[in-house]
């Protein structure tokens, strides 16, 4: 009875619209108190800080805040030309380079709705001009934005590690293959489609020569040399990733203030406080969850849910598709972070007893969250493309992500199937 008390309290402020944090933290306040009484209450602050203490944790607001540099500098814009001139002789040449400029500037900043906003704010309106259809062009970026959160550095990555206790750098080598196999996948879609419909991707006429292509390089090539420092010193154990946050976000800051000349006193103050609003939104979840996290285990919840589908007389591959079932329904109503936080605890004892790995986990945790940020009525990669391209419709965004979020579906499907294919590369270097 206890527990339907706890549940019920926080669907109730989860649906009266409370903020996730407020929900999860009084829910678990109420939970310990029921399960422990007075001197259970103590358990919680230092749940609280014990969870926000961890030394990783530096890493999220410094790479959150080296996205939110690089999205004040003309970078996603670059990146986009310097992909058009590149593929321009290639059918649908501009909407796989818009799936090319959202990939690298997701390894440069690891915030989804970073990468929509500043390859989005140029890509569609170039697309829109050059006889490109509404639907793709719209589709094309609004999905392939989500790679950020997935092509390290990522900041749901981070989320997980400090939830599990995976590690940082060995999350960030498995979600490299996830994430140029989904940008590949979205990049032959494209070009089938294109060569099937001329209509919604007529084939450039421009001619744009070797010399272009080199000049539009030479606009970019600090962004790539920031991205191979970071990512390069955490492959090859030079720096621990929190020690490459900080390269990363004083790389951004040097970029936007020395090579675009983008960054003054009043766009810095922008960016930290726009990083602080976010980190200490992310934070106060990551907490509240911690408390509500303990309160799970003191009533051994996920090992109950453990036992019981151990003892279900099913394969455990069905009982993890009705997980990711789970996910990709959650996920429609509950933003990412919180939705790693929420369900780690429950979920990890489940799929480890049923002998799948939680790194490989993390992997297709992500994947699900993926699709969740481009899903209604809660994916914020619609409605952020919906603020840099005003233009267009919601109801005209959704509808070009559906064969975009189904492929995402195709490719997170195969690497469920085959668990070694998520774990090779971690596996490789480690």
């Amino acid at each position: 009875m206890d527990q339907i008390l706890v549940f019920g309290t926080l669907l109730a402020l989860i649906v009266a619209g409370a903020p996730i944090f407020l929900a999860l933290g009084a829910s678990g306040l109420l939970g310990l108190f029921l399960a422990r009484g007075q001197l259970a209450l103590a358990l919680a602050p230092s749940s609280l800080f014990g969870q926000l203490s961890s030394f990783e944790l530096i890493a999220l607001p410094l790479f959150i805040l080296m996205g939110f540099v690089l999205v004040e500098t003309p970078i996603g814009k670059d990146l986009f030309r310097a992909a058009a001139y590149w593929l321009n002789w290639l059918r649908g040449g501009l909407a796989i380079s818009s799936v090319g400029a959202c990939s690298v500037f997701g390894a440069m900043s690891g915030v989804s709705i970073a990468g929509v906003a500043a390859v989005g704010a140029l890509a569609v309106p170039e697309m829109l001009d050059r006889g490109y259809s509404r639907s793709l062009a719209a589709g094309s970026v609004v999905t392939a934005g989500a790679l950020a959160m997935l092509i390290p550095p990522s900041v749901p990555f981070i989320i997980y590690s400090a939830v599990s206790g995976v590690s940082i750098a060995q999350l960030f080598i498995g979600g490299i293959l996830p994430g140029l196999a989904l940008a590949f996948a979205f990049s032959v879609f494209i070009n089938i489609r294109a060569t099937l419909s001329p209509h919604e991707a007529p084939k450039s006429t421009e001619a744009v020569s070797w010399g272009e292509r080199f000049a539009s390089l030479g606009r970019v090539w600090h962004a790539l040399v920031l991205m191979a420092i970071v990512l390069g010193s955490i492959y090859t154990g030079l720096a621990t990733p929190t020690e490459a946050s900080a390269v990363g976000a004083l790389g951004a800051f040097l970029i936007a203030g020395f090579v675009y000349r983008t960054l003054s006193w009043a766009s810095a103050w922008r960016v930290v406080r726009s990083s602080l609003t976010v980190c200490a939104a992310i934070l106060l979840i990551m907490g509240a969850a911690r408390v509500f996290g303990d309160y799970l285990n003191l009533v051994r919840i996920p090992q109950t849910i453990a036992s019981y589908a151990l003892a279900l007389e099913v394969p455990p591959e069905v009982v993890f598709m009705f997980i990711m079932l789970l996910l990709i329904g959650l996920g429609m109503f509950v933003d990412a972070a919180s939705l790693i936080v929420v369900t780690t605890p429950i979920l990890l004892p489940l799929v480890t007893a049923l002998g799948y790995d939680p790194l490989w986990f993390g992997i297709i945790l992500v994947m699900n969250l993926e699709i969740a940020v481009v899903t209604p009525p809660v994916g914020l990669n619609l409605y952020t493309l919906r603020g840099v391209c005003p233009f267009l419709s919601i109801e005209e965004i959704i509808r070009s992500s559906i064969p975009f979020v189904l492929i995402q579906v195709l490719v997170m499907m195969i690497f469920v199937l085959f668990p070694s294919l998520g774990l090779w590369l971690p596996n490789l270097l480690y």
